[in-house]
């Protein structure tokens, strides 16, 4: 039952709506969740996943049901990005976006013959509905940012992975290449990671080393 006090959204208050911009490193590329979208407005078109909140739980808590709604995963690294206006022209209002970062082992998309989700490369993205490719861009950035002063990463990784992976992931959100040697002794020094004994073959490769974050909880450097 909806609170004495809270009136129904449209009646007095503009709508409000939570966003989720999901990321994955797949086949080597960052790349974002979008849905296929079955009604109007912007009939036919890519966009971010969400809803309108209806107020009968936090605006985090939207989010984190979306999320899993569209992936059936849980436990995934979300942050609040902003607060944004006017997405839709055909309506007032504003949105609250999230990002989320996942790694694609542990997700299953929705299964539907509407709203149909799919992954699409952050850098071949089509012309989306609600300006939601400025929207990405701007996650992209904080992510990237976030990148060099926590252990943000985690959350696009397995629990235990190699030193090669884990570079493949940073070069992959920032798209571009980086050096090897530095790139390791930086991470070893920052004390995020650290090796966890295993190893494990890849090919006709020789055992490679396995390391895990220290935590699976955010860190600031």
């Amino acid at each position: 039952m909806r609170a004495p006090d809270r009136p129904p959204i449209g009646e007095g208050v503009s709508l409000v709506a939570a966003i989720v911009v999901i990321f994955a490193i797949i086949d080597g590329a960052l790349q974002v969740l979008l849905v296929h979208r079955s009604a109007a407005p912007e009939r036919g078109r890519w966009a971010l996943p969400g809803g309108r909140w209806d107020g009968t739980a936090t605006l985090e808590q939207a989010a984190t049901a979306k999320l899993v709604e569209e992936t059936g995963a849980h436990d995934l690294y979300l942050e609040q990005l902003f607060t944004v206006s006017h997405l839709d022209a055909t309506q007032p209002g504003v949105a609250v976006a999230y990002f989320a970062l996942v790694e694609p082992a542990r997700v299953c998309l929705r299964s539907s013959d509407e709203w149909v989700p799919a992954w699409h490369r952050v850098d071949a993205l089509p012309e989306l509905a609600f300006r939601n490719n400025a929207l990405i861009a701007q996650a992209v950035a904080r992510v990237r940012a976030k990148l060099d002063y926590t252990n943000i990463a985690y959350g696009l990784l397995p629990d235990a992975f190699t030193l090669r992976e884990l570079q493949a992931t940073y070069e992959a959100v920032l798209g571009t290449p980086l050096d090897r040697r530095n790139f390791r002794k930086r991470m070893l020094a920052t004390g995020l990671i650290a090796a966890t004994g295993e190893q494990r073959r890849d090919g006709a490769h020789r055992p490679a080393l396995l390391y895990a974050f220290t935590t699976r909880e955010p860190v600031f450097l």
